[in-house]
C-alpha cells in the first residue's frame, strides 16, 4: 500500500481510534500498566519486523548505534505522553483528547523558533500560533460538567502534545541516518522499560474484562506497532509535509468514534476549539498562506 491517500486515511483512522481504545481500557486498567503493556508489546512486534527486514545482527547493531536517540525518544515520544494521555482520559472524553492533541504542530512551531535559529517567524506564522493557542485554551478551559479534574485531564493532554513536539524537534536536530523502524522499536522498548516499575504498583485487582483487554491489544498492535510502520513508510515515500495532513483528519475520526460508540457529546466549545487549533496549525505550518501580501518577518 504505497498510495498517499489510502495510507493517510488509514493512519488517521487508526490513530483516531487509539483514543477510543484508551478510554475503554482506562476504566479497568491504570495508565502506567496500560501503557507499559502497550509499549512492550509494540516493541516486540517492531523488533521482530526489523530483524525480519535487516537480519538479526544488523538490526541489533543499528539499535546499539542509536541507543541515545532511542532513550530520548522513549521518554518524549512514548512513556511520558502515553501516560499523560491515559491519565487525561480518565477525566475527559476521548474525542476531546484528540482535539487537544491536534495542537502538537503549534508547540512544534514554538519549539522550532527557540531551538532552530534559522527558522524565521513571519507575521502569518505568528498569527497562526496565537490562534492555535487560543483554540487550546478554549478546549481546555470549558468543562462545565467535569469540573477541576476535567480541566486537569485536558491539561495533561496538552503536556503530552508538548512532549510529542519536543520529540519532533529533537528528531529534526539530532536523528539522522537511522532507519525509522529501528527508532520506533528502540523507543517503544525504552518507553516500556521506563513505565514497567510504575506499572507493577498499579496492576489491576481483577482480570480485566474482554472489552478492556481487546481495547488494550488493539491499542498496542494497531494504534502503536502498525501505525508506526505506516508512519515511517509515509515519511520515506511522501515526506513530513504531506504526512502532516494527518493532524487535520485524526480529531474528526476520534470525535465520530466517541460519539457513535461511547455516546460522547460533541459540544460547540469542542468544535470551536478544534477549528481554531486547525486554523492555527495551517497558518503556523505554512500549509495555508494569506493571499495578496508577503509575510513580513517579525522581530523577536
Amino acid at each position: 500500500m504505497n498510495r498517499y491517500w489510502p495510507m493517510l486515511l488509514t493512519l488517521a483512522a487508526v490513530w483516531g481510534a487509539s483514543y477510543l481504545f484508551i478510554k475503554v481500557a482506562v476504566d479497568e486498567i491504570e495508565p502506567a500498566p496500560m501503557m507499559a503493556f502497550r509499549t512492550l508489546l509494540a516493541a516486540a512486534v517492531l523488533l521482530g519486523y526489523i530483524v525480519w527486514r535487516l537480519g538479526r545482527e544488523s538490526a541489533f547493531a543499528d539499535l546499539r548505534a542509536a541507543w541515545r536517540h532511542c532513550l530520548v525518544l522513549g521518554v518524549l515520544n512514548a512513556a511520558l505522553p502515553f501516560w499523560l494521555i491515559a491519565w487525561g482520559e480518565k477525566h475527559i472524553d476521548s474525542g476531546l483528547a484528540a482535539v487537544v492533541q491536534a495542537s502538537v504542530p503549534i508547540f512544534n512551531a514554538l519549539l522550532v523558533l527557540r531551538f532552530l535559529p534559522h527558522e524565521r517567524l513571519t507575521r502569518v506564522r505568528a498569527l497562526g500560533l496565537v490562534i492555535g493557542i487560543v483554540g487550546v485554551a478554549v478546549v481546555t478551559g470549558i468543562h462545565p460538567e467535569g469540573g477541576n479534574l476535567a480541566i486537569l485531564g485536558a491539561l495533561a493532554v496538552v503536556l503530552s502534545s508538548l512532549s510529542y513536539a519536543s520529540a519532533g524537534v529533537y528528531g529534526q536536530r539530532a536523528v539522522s541516518g537511522t532507519a525509522g523502524p529501528v527508532l520506533a522499536a528502540g523507543s517503544m522498548l525504552v518507553g516500556g522499560l521506563i513505565l514497567t516499575p510504575f506499572a507493577l504498583f498499579q496492576l489491576p485487582d481483577a482480570v480485566p474484562s474482554l472489552e478492556a483487554t481487546a481495547s488494550l491489544l488493539a491499542l498496542a498492535l494497531l494504534g502503536t506497532a502498525f501505525a508506526q510502520l505506516i508512519l515511517f513508510r509515509m515519511l520515506a515515500l511522501h515526506g513530513s509535509a504531506r504526512l502532516s495532513l494527518v493532524t487535520y483528519l485524526m480529531p474528526g475520526f476520534a470525535l465520530v468514534y466517541g460519539a457513535l460508540i461511547l455516546d460522547e457529546q460533541i459540544t460547540a466549545a469542542t468544535l470551536v476549539g478544534l477549528a481554531l487549533i486547525l486554523a492555527g496549525v495551517a497558518l503556523a505550518s505554512g500549509a495555508v498562506r494569506i493571499p495578496g501580501r508577503q509575510a513580513a518577518t517579525a522581530r523577536t
